[in-house]
């Protein structure tokens, strides 16, 4: 409703409401906690209907004790994860949107001063670059909680405008760490089903990490179905903020967040006592009339015991846990299999445990107990190589004799490691749980690979919990998966896959010039790929450098030539890199290209093969001059229709007009063709054939160049269509895109291609630059690889100095 039509056209602020609550509301008289919800890439406002509508469901139940006033905002739906443009403006009108909401509550009793921020996806990282704003004070937010958002680095690096925002708001965090400790953070990754963020990206940058910091995946969180409670909004005391998160995406959220945990809870009812003094104990039963409380005194078991675990399988039937004097907890459960364990020593004062089972009727259920030191249940299990290709296995055999194990898998801390885990059991007899028998003997698969790679000074190690039975044998299996580690490459790594095509696209494009020198004739694309496009043509040398610039003395080297550092280095040193990734992908990108190459040159032939059918040109006419007025004038009005409006429009124009040449004379080649074959019947002279001979086999030539320069030209028209998207959705309130990623570049690159699609191998083959501009694909394949994958912008700017060098064979 809040629409800043002046300085933020494009972007509006909601109040959302529903029902009776909407009615009461839609005059602003609001007296509930303030929530922004700030969306993400291509994101909706409307998303925050699930938050608002389950928030007000909830302040119904407690007749609105506390309740909720959840605000959203209209990015219009811009794609912000691919152009970084728009981000500053974007955090910017958030400030302002902060400061109309809580002017909303002025003069109100209790006038909340600070409001809570949900930000999905790109919209938490909105959120953190709030606190990079000059005039923005950091006690405007209390809260912050993102959703997938990818705090570390973007996804895709499709401008420097993107990496310099990143750039800008985690060295601020990590700067002022100190100061951000009364702002509560929790970053929620989404697992390994979020394929769109991958949850170490999700995790906050290291150093930034402070006491009132927290970064979970929800796959790792207990019952990630239960809702965050509500003292977590509206306290003011950062610690204890915190403690509400811990207590919820940390230990286990079964029990409702408890201000005073100390405080005695009184055990009441009708109930059967009896005292269990044994160190294992099992309860079953089919149906019980009568309520009974287990007590368990820890006297003679805290010197023998550090841990007690305890377990049911219950079908339709729950279990409490009291600690008694001086405090006591409540764990409510309620599903089929549940699970308690409690380190003795976090509760040193504690006397009794006491286990509340309910009457039940028509149910059937087991409680098994025990304590146990932890040594005692922890086993160790090497993992297998990476070169073992899952022919070997590691193996570990388990001769179950309590409720619970712990197998730690040692030299388990890279993320290139991927593994398939097989636990096998042999029991001696049927163990009946309720609603379902596990049949013996059984087979359990589970796959294992890290989201992060293991911290420096992290000495965990990863662990495989298995809830055991006493009368069973476990055989744990571990092998290499192949499968699963080419999946994590392509988790980590897919970002980078257009840098390793276009930079197989150049060595073959070089290729084809060095053809251009040594036959005459240009080498047909695929041909020229398989011979030419060799990973160690580019990989020794790239390993070269990152293990020098492990030196100091080439360090200072390489800075004093004021050279950025290599992104295969960056990347090792934050463990996102490992040995023969760089192989795997050149290998990926062998492949997309090749097969980009076969569909490009079919799609051609057939589109040629209609054109020739509807136009049928007999006449192939050529202008040998490079430059003429109507080509100048076309230049000139595409480079003003970058200046003016948006960059990638003026390539994306040059493209499709590049193409629209390509297919003319794909189609007149086939013309002359046809006419050569019907001369050769009517008997002609030698020379006029020879003549068409040659001119053939020229057209051929120049045809094979045209494809591969499109080949080229395609990745870099879709490297930047992002930001031709964004500029045609907000075409309706400004007709510039600023600021504009490819502005410069498209009017050199349409400079560049204006001459080069009128151009033919015969004009480059006679000139004294063919040599050089043969040559300089290599070194600029591997400078690509070597500063592209972290920054994919630059692609074009490599391909671009490429194409200049074929202009001036042209010319020159």
């Amino acid at each position: 409703f809040f629409n800043f039509s002046r300085r933020y056209p494009a972007y509006e602020l909601y109040l959302y409401g529903e029902g009776n609550y909407a009615e009461e509301n839609k005059n602003l008289l609001l007296t509930g906690i303030p929530v922004l919800f700030l969306p993400g890439n291509a994101g909706s406002y409307k998303q925050v209907r699930s938050l608002g509508s389950i928030a007000l469901r909830k302040a119904e139940d407690v007749d609105f004790k506390y309740h909720f006033n959840f605000f959203s905002v209209n990015f219009n739906e811009e794609l912000v994860a691919l152009y970084g443009g728009s981000l500053q403006r974007q955090t910017k009108f958030v400030h302002e949107c902060i400061k109309v909401i809580l002017k909303l509550y002025r003069n109100r009793e209790f006038a909340p001063t600070s409001v809570a921020i949900v930000g999905h996806s790109m919209g938490g990282l909105v959120a953190r670059a709030l606190l990079t704003l000059k005039n923005f004070k950091p006690e405007l937010i209390n809260l912050l909680i993102t959703q997938a958002t990818p705090h570390v680095a973007p996804v895709m690096p499709l401008d420097r405008y993107l990496t310099d925002f990143y750039t800008a708001v985690n060295n601020h965090w990590i700067l002022k760490a100190q100061d951000l400790r009364n702002l509560t953070t929790l970053s929620v990754a989404g697992g390994f089903r979020d394929y769109q963020v991958r949850s170490g990206l999700a995790f906050l940058p290291r150093l930034s990490q402070h006491d009132s910091a927290l970064s979970v995946v929800s796959s790792a969180v207990p019952r990630v179905w239960a809702s965050t409670d509500h003292l977590s909004i509206i306290t003011e005391d950062p610690k204890k903020r915190m403690s509400v998160l811990n207590h919820h995406f940390v230990r286990h959220p079964a029990k409702i967040f408890e201000e005073n945990p100390e405080a005695f809870t009184g055990l009441t009812g009708a109930f059967i006592w009896i005292t269990v003094k044994a160190s294992k104990w099992t309860y079953s039963v089919y149906n019980d009339s009568d309520g009974k409380y287990f007590t368990f005194p820890l006297a003679s078991h805290r010197k023998s015991y550090s841990h007690v675990y305890c377990e049911n399988s219950i079908h339709g039937f729950s279990y409490s846990f009291f600690f008694f004097f001086p405090f006591s907890f409540f764990f409510f459960f309620s599903l089929y299999f549940k699970v308690v364990i409690l380190k003795l020593q976090d509760y040193p004062s504690l006397s009794h445990i006491v286990i509340q089972v309910p009457p039940t009727v028509g149910n059937k259920y087991t409680l098994d107990c025990e304590f146990f030191k932890e040594d005692s249940r922890r086993v160790q299990l090497p993992v297998t190589h990476l070169f073992s290709f899952g022919f070997s296995s590691s193996k570990i055999t388990l001769n179950s004799t309590g409720l619970l194990y712990n197998v730690q898998l040692q030299h388990f801390n890279q993320i290139y490691q991927a593994f398939k885990i097989y636990i096998e059991s042999h029991c001696q007899s049927l163990k009946d749980r309720s609603c379902c028998s596990f049949r013996v003997p059984s087979s359990t698969e589970i796959s294992a690979k890290l989201h992060i790679a293991q911290p420096q000074n992290d000495s965990r190690v990863p662990e495989l919990n298995i809830y055991s039975s006493s009368d069973c044998q476990y055989e744990v299996i571990l092998k290499t998966s192949l499968l699963q580690i080419l999946g994590q490459v392509i988790r980590f790594h897919a970002g980078v896959l257009p840098v390793y095509v276009v930079s197989n696209i150049l060595l073959t494009y070089g290729g084809q010039l060095s053809t251009l020198i040594s036959a005459g004739q240009c080498s047909d694309f695929s041909l020229e790929l398989v011979r030419t496009a060799k990973p160690y043509k580019v990989e020794p040398l790239l390993s070269i450098v990152v293990f020098l610039q492990g030196f100091n003395w080439f360090r200072e080297i390489w800075e004093s030539l004021s050279l950025p550092e290599v992104d295969a280095a960056v990347l090792s040193s934050q463990d996102a890199w490992f040995p023969l990734v760089s192989l795997i992908l050149f290998l990926l990108g062998t492949g997309i290209a090749y097969w980009n190459g076969v569909f490009f040159s079919t799609s051609l032939r057939l589109f040629s093969s209609l054109w020739l059918t509807l136009f049928r040109p007999t006449v192939l006419r050529k202008d040998n001059k490079l430059i003429t007025p109507r080509r100048f004038c076309v230049v000139l009005s595409l480079a003003l229709v970058s200046w003016t409006t948006c960059g990638a429009l003026a390539v994306f124009l040059i493209y499709l007009q590049y193409l629209f040449k390509v297919l003319k004379e794909t189609s007149q080649n086939s013309s002359i063709y046809t006419v050569k074959n019907q001369s050769s019947m009517d008997s002609t002279s030698k020379a006029t054939q020879s003549l068409c001979n040659s001119t053939i086999a020229e057209g051929i030539s120049s045809l094979k160049m045209h494809v591969t320069i499109l080949n080229l030209f395609t990745w870099i028209v879709l490297l930047n269509l992002p930001s031709l998207i964004y500029w045609l959705k907000n075409l309706r309130y400004s007709v510039r895109l600023d600021p504009d990623p490819c502005r410069s570049t498209a009017i050199i690159l349409v400079c560049i291609l204006e001459i080069l699609m009128n151009s033919s191998t015969s004009e480059v083959k006679s000139s004294k630059l063919l040599k050089i501009a043969a040559k300089v694909p290599l070194p600029l394949s591997v400078a690509m690889l070597a500063f592209g994958r972290m920054h994919l912008y630059k692609v074009p700017h490599f391909v671009t100095f490429s194409l200049l060098l074929h202009v001036l064979c042209c010319i020159v």
